[in-house]
């Protein structure tokens, strides 16, 4: 996906990130992918998971 079409999306920020900084991600759903961008550096680089392998990534992140 490109940064222009990233505009598009409605990001929201994590419920485990607090308003103290340091490490804080932000979601965007979309038909059939979910995207993963750093809050602080939006426009940097982000992660996109198919519906199906999101729920795998998080237990997969949880477990870490």
């Amino acid at each position: 996906m490109s940064t222009s079409e990233s505009v598009h999306l409605a990001w929201f920020k994590s419920s485990y990130s607090g308003n103290e900084g340091g490490a804080c991600l932000e979601a965007a759903l979309a038909p059939g992918t979910i995207h993963i961008r750093d809050s602080k550096a939006p426009s940097q680089a982000q992660l996109t998971f198919p519906h199906s392998e999101w729920a795998p990534f998080v237990r997969y992140a949880v477990e870490r």
